[in-house]
């Protein structure tokens, strides 16, 4: 990751990424809370289970010799008070406007899940948003330590829970109605959306349907008293341990069957998603593009490979069979959220994210210092990357320049790239240039050979029969031995 990103919205602490590792400070009286959580029977349960993230507290020697690097001062050095913590490092993190639904719906069940389970032990939630959640390859992990406080057995309410709605409920409801995708909600709208704005992209019939009536018209129909007595609304309350637990619980059952019911069951239709059996390929074609595919993997044994235009992830699948760490990116949710239920059927070690390679995810938040972008995570991070029926549509579609396409392939990959060339005269790249095949008559294989050349050794290559399409088995003239 090209520099550190930062954590700074809790105030009795804040996490960064130093020397790759995943650092946290905590200050004042939460560092009693903070240990006794993580030495509490939940806390032990909940990371063997993979549901939280392992963390440990720092020595003082090892404080002692990370704070002799430089970047110690920017991100703690005025904590000479805190006590630190390292946390597990989840290989490729990942935000919530890079999700399919599939993928929101599962963090959604996972927080559910963690308050139900604290709950039963003294525990309560602070927060209840997806930024607690990274995926570690198809798995959701709950990352937020910090989130986790006593929760006094007298108290009926559960604070998160207009939190837990905006962000996770509203923005599946949205897409159940609508298909409304994520990036649309997450990338200007940190805190999800409000019942007001469900409520007036609804047509009134929407507005009878029970799930809409309960969760947007209701809200939007109090929120008039609920502003006046907004105060009092967040008072401590108290009732008998008993009631108080059954009143919590009752919530969480009613908020468990409403998320079965905005459970993406199926991918919509897309212009994509059904790729994999329309496509211009001819049996043995696409039987010669599966084994060159395969044998170069065999070959090369990557263990971290990106796959760029992974559609419904067929070889991303492959190459995660093969015992590799994958990263799959496509520009269609419908085409993500299919690899994500693959991926989870077959307990695969496989992320699929929601990014246009041409128009990848920028940093966000405060000085662009809390996401990274999409690049910045990328960079380096695999030791393959496939580019698999996606080279056209960058230079003919984007018009992104060939050199540029390799130039940002070199960067992506430690090592290998493997690339399919479509001619002009083929059927796919002809449709894509829509009557200006003269802006690209000058592209050929020996066009894209030379040009490859200045980063990339040829390795292998092949002419797929009865198409105008040929495969590369590329790897850096500079890689590391």
């Amino acid at each position: 990751m090209a520099g550190p990103v930062f954590s700074f919205r809790d105030p009795a602490d804040g996490c960064g990424v130093l020397d790759e590792r995943v650092l946290r400070f905590v200050t004042g009286a939460n560092v009693e809370e903070f240990q006794a959580f993580l030495q509490s029977s939940v806390s032990r349960e909940l990371e063997q289970r993979k549901l939280l993230v392992a963390t440990r507290p720092l020595t003082e020697p090892e404080v002692a010799e990370l704070s002799s690097q430089p970047e110690w001062e920017a991100f703690f050095g005025r904590q000479s008070a805190a006590r630190f913590f390292e946390h597990e490092r989840i290989p490729f993190p990942s935000y919530p406007h890079e999700w399919p639904a599939e993928m929101l719906w599962e963090a959604a069940r996972l927080t559910l899940e963690v308050a139900q389970r604290t709950l039963a032990e003294g525990w309560g939630l602070k927060d209840a948003t997806p930024q607690n959640v990274l995926f570690r390859g198809s798995l959701p992990v709950f990352i937020d330590l910090l989130s986790f406080e006593r929760r006094p057995p007298t108290d009926p309410v559960w604070r998160p829970y207009a939190q837990f709605v905006r962000t996770f409920v509203l923005p599946l409801l949205a897409h159940r109605l609508w298909g409304t995708p994520l990036s649309q909600v997450f990338l200007s709208r940190r805190d999800g959306l409000e019942p007001e704005e469900i409520y007036r992209w609804c047509h009134p019939l929407t507005r009878l349907w029970p799930t809409v009536l309960s969760l947007v018209c209701l809200p939007k129909w109090l929120s008039g008293s609920a502003r006046r007595e907004a105060a009092a609304l967040y008072q401590p309350r108290e009732t008998e341990p008993e009631k108080a637990r059954f009143i919590v619980e009752s919530l969480f059952g009613r908020l468990q069957r409403t998320l079965n019911r905005l459970k993406p069951c199926r991918a919509r239709e897309s212009v994509w998603s059904d790729y994999m059996q329309t496509h211009s390929y001819s049996g043995p074609a696409f039987a010669a593009k599966e084994r060159f595919v395969r044998d170069a993997l065999a070959e090369l044994k990557p263990a971290r490979v990106l796959d760029v235009g992974a559609n419904t992830g067929h070889f991303s699948v492959m190459a995660a069979e093969g015992g590799a760490r994958v990263v799959a990116i496509d520009i269609d949710p419908a085409c993500v959220g299919a690899i994500w239920q693959r991926a989870r059927a077959g307990s695969l070690d496989l992320l699929p994210l929601v990014v246009d390679l041409a128009r990848p995810t920028p940093a966000l938040g405060w000085q662009y210092r809390e996401s990274a972008s999409f690049l910045d995570r990328a960079r380096g991070a695999s030791d393959c990357v496939l580019m698999l029926a996606v080279l056209h549509h960058l230079l003919v579609t984007e018009r992104v320049p060939l050199d540029d396409v390799l130039a940002l392939a070199a960067e992506l990959t430690t090592d290998a790239l493997v690339i399919e060339f479509v001619a002009p005269a083929d059927d796919m790249f002809r449709q894509l240039t829509r009557g200006r095949e003269h802006l690209h008559a000058s592209l050929t294989a020996e066009v894209f050979e030379a040009a490859g050349a200045k980063r990339f050794a040829v390795v292998g290559a092949v002419a797929l029969p009865e198409t105008h399409r040929r495969l590369y088995l590329l790897r850096k003239r500079n890689r590391s031995a």
